[in-house]
């Protein structure tokens, strides 16, 4: 399935596929720029908020 398609992914996808570190991507979680959803202990990235933001980015 294409990254553009999934619902969710890990932070590690999240990472490999924007090329920002973990201490970054946090960062932006932090500040509600990424959206993520908390399935039992598991922390997922909505994928359209990494779109949203890469768009947002380009736009500039």
């Amino acid at each position: 399935m294409p990254f553009a398609q999934r619902l969710t992914c890990t932070i590690g996808d999240a990472c490999e596929v924007t090329g920002l570190g973990r201490t970054k991507l946090y960062e932006l979680i932090g500040a509600g720029r990424i959206v993520t959803t908390t399935i039992g202990r598991r922390r997922l990235v909505v994928v359209r908020s990494l779109l949203a933001l890469l768009d947002a980015n380009m736009s500039n």
